[in-house]
């Protein structure tokens, strides 16, 4: 696990929370406490990993480049 720092500045909380979200969000902690919450059954890991791939597959080539002539 990763060491998280967020700095106050002049006592500004608000924007240390935004960034502390922003922060936990980037590093996917808050989907993995989400996901470990309850146990998986082997089958619908093996599914919900599976439909993951596929959506970055989708998603890669939404993203990639057009050949050039």
């Amino acid at each position: 696990m990763t060491n998280l720092t967020i700095t106050v500045y002049g006592n500004d909380i608000e924007k240390a929370l935004r960034d502390l979200k922003r922060v936990v969000q980037r590093d996917g902690i808050l989907k993995e406490i989400k996901k470990r919450r309850f146990h998986e059954k082997p089958s619908v890991k093996k599914k919900r990993k599976q439909a993951e791939a596929e959506r970055r597959r989708r998603k890669a080539l939404r993203f990639k480049r057009p050949p050039r002539d």
